[in-house]
């Protein structure tokens, strides 16, 4: 198989490019050059935001594109466009997001979506911008040909958003510990490894249309993640399960301050309870939390303990001062 990804050298396009090596495909990754590409692919150089950057997609013929773009669609379209006489299938990797406030849970993916232009260019706000990528897929190759990824929470080793690095190295400094409770909240999340596989399966299968990508909501708790950080780091971390009304009494903000942590109500159902038979059927397949978490603890140590930070998100953690007031330390 002759795969294009356009990235291909941060976290999902990484995970996606070594994946496809793996499996012996031929695959070609499109970037800006900001990062070292895997080892193995062919790089092509350009900046699809500039004037002309997409020259160097002028050539070629692949079997399948992947699209993990996650800004103006416009981008998205003109990329799509240039590909579509010359690719035989294109995947987008969107978000659950692209779902109408408020999201219920069970939510599947006939559910009543933002409204999005693929033709939108500027700051757009996130959830426009992976429908209007959405939208753009679909114009340009039409639905025969497009599959659309709508990822969840996404973890594992390459994080560049900060969630569960963060944890971890709170966990490894030890001592009290605020975790957000209740500690058997469920949760949902992937694996951007299986995240990875499942899309090159299918890929291969032909699949089409929107599928939700996370894990069974349950896959694991705040407590099983917590606990996770804690054997992993080895770190003598007190976890001091706190009730959501005093983290919220505190100021500590849920998912960004209090990372992956959402209390129970609208929004936790929204991110937490979201329905991924469809997906499930056509074998996803998701690997223990511990796992994820292990190996993102190896992968965080050999860089010192410093994870790269994407500059389109902010960094995510609560300070020490607010962690030491819900604590009433």
């Amino acid at each position: 198989m002759r795969l294009l990804i356009l990235g291909g050298t941060e976290f999902a396009g990484r995970a996606v490019a070594q994946a496809a090596l793996a499996r012996g495909w031929q695959v070609t990754v499109f970037h800006r050059g900001r990062h070292e590409p895997p080892a193995g692919v062919t790089a092509l150089l350009g900046d699809r935001t500039a004037p002309g950057g997409l020259s160097a997609l002028a050539g070629g013929r692949w079997d399948a594109v992947v699209d993990t773009w996650a800004a103006a669609p416009v981008a998205v379209r003109d990329a799509a466009r240039l590909l579509a006489p010359r690719a035989g299938r294109y995947v987008y990797v969107s978000s659950r997001f692209v779902y109408a406030w408020p999201m219920p849970a069970g939510l599947t993916e006939d559910g009543p979506l933002v409204a999005a232009s693929p033709d939108a260019a500027g700051d757009v706000p996130y959830a426009e911008a992976k429908r209007g990528g959405e939208l753009a897929a679909l114009e340009a190759f039409g639905a025969g040909r497009t599959l659309l990824a709508r990822v969840g929470l996404l973890l594992g080793p390459g994080e560049n958003v900060g969630r569960l690095p963060w944890w971890l190295n709170r966990i490894a400094r030890g001592g009290p510990v605020l975790a957000p409770g209740p500690r058997d909240l469920p949760l949902q999340c992937i694996d951007a490894r299986d995240l990875a596989e499942w899309l090159l399966d299918a890929v291969r299968a032909g699949l089409r249309g929107p599928y939700n990508l996370t894990g069974p909501s349950g896959h694991t708790t705040m407590g099983g993640l917590l606990d996770a950080c804690v054997r992993a780091t080895g770190s003598d971390a007190r976890l001091r399960w706190t009730e959501p009304e005093a983290v919220l009494d505190a100021g500590i903000e849920p998912w960004t301050q209090a990372p992956v942590w959402l209390p129970p109500g609208e929004a936790h159902d929204a991110m937490h309870r979201g329905d991924v038979s469809k997906a499930l059927a056509a074998g996803l397949r998701c690997r223990p939390v511990a796992e994820t978490v292990a190996d993102t603890w190896a992968w965080l140590r050999d860089r010192g303990g410093e994870a790269p930070q994407r500059p389109d998100r902010p960094a995510v953690g609560v300070s020490p001062q607010q962690e030491a007031k819900a604590l009433g330390l």
